[in-house]
């Protein structure tokens, strides 16, 4: 599957990005990699930026609630009568799990778009925005569309508010039609790490986060996609929110939590709701 290029710092792309032609600025997402391709027999593959999943119980939980987002939006025939060839053309997005930024999880979609590969070249930044609508997938926002690069200074461009949250976006990336493209970090997102250290055992950090309140929205919303709502099920998505809502906890790179102790203790929990609220 076709892998993405590193995007540049505005500092280290090529000259004519900022000397001629028009830009796209858009926002830039605090998240991961996710890239993906129709099969000819109809399957989804998915891939981080490193790693292809043939299998898909091998996703990791943080990504799950975006490989869960395309499967069921994704208009298969729509990508089908638009290409020859469908195992040719490569979606990229980003995963929105918590990273840097604490996003309002409720309005962010799981996945957002940011580019597609055709087979042969990147599509430009108008044309990626018309294939994720019309694949029944959102593309990440364009802040500002054809500007004119003459007139745009990346030295004194001010990132703006995010569209996702009551705070500033990560930064923007700057496309122009050629394929060059740049990010521009906000000042607070420029030197992030990207986990922080819990000091609490896994049992008490199920507690915290697989709350009644998060068991009961879940819930909610497999009775309106009239999915039955059994542990099994509720179990499942009770760790996929929570691993995309607090990934930096969770996955501490110097001392990670205990995720077998986790997942047991959010499993009682499920068990728990479950009984109470069917009595």
């Amino acid at each position: 599957m076709k892998e993405y290029p590193s995007l540049p710092r505005a500092a280290d792309a090529p000259d004519r990005l900022f000397a001629e032609g028009h830009l796209w600025v858009l926002e830039k997402i605090d998240g991961a990699h996710l890239r993906f391709q129709l099969q000819e027999a109809g399957f989804l593959r998915f891939g981080d930026r490193a790693t292809v999943y043939d299998d898909p119980g091998a996703v990791p939980a943080p990504y799950r609630p975006a490989v869960r987002h395309v499967r069921e939006r994704l208009d298969r025939e729509a990508l089908r009568r638009a290409v020859d060839d469908v195992e040719r053309v490569v979606l990229f997005g980003e995963s929105t799990h918590h990273h840097a930024i604490a996003y309002d999880w409720d309005r962010i979609p799981p996945f957002l778009g940011f580019d597609v590969w055709d087979g042969e070249s990147f599509l430009t930044a108008d044309a990626v925005e018309r294939v994720f609508e019309r694949l029944g997938l959102q593309p990440v926002n364009a802040i500002e569309r054809e500007v004119r690069a003459r007139d745009f200074d990346p030295d004194s461009y001010t990132v703006p508010a995010s569209k996702w949250y009551d705070g500033p976006a990560e930064g923007v990336v700057v496309r122009n039609k050629r394929g060059d493209r740049a990010k521009i970090h906000h000042p607070r997102f420029r030197e992030v790490d990207d986990t922080v250290p819990v000091d609490a055992p896994a049992e008490e950090l199920a507690s915290r986060y697989a709350t009644p309140r998060r068991f009961e929205k879940l819930a909610t919303k497999l009775e309106v996609h009239e999915e039955p709502v059994t542990v099994d099920r509720l179990y499942e998505r009770a760790i996929e929110d929570t691993a995309r809502e607090h990934h930096k906890q969770l996955y501490h790179a110097d001392d990670p939590v205990d995720m077998s102790a986790f997942r047991s203790a959010v499993a009682a929990l499920t068990r728990k709701f479950l009984a109470e609220r069917y009595g």
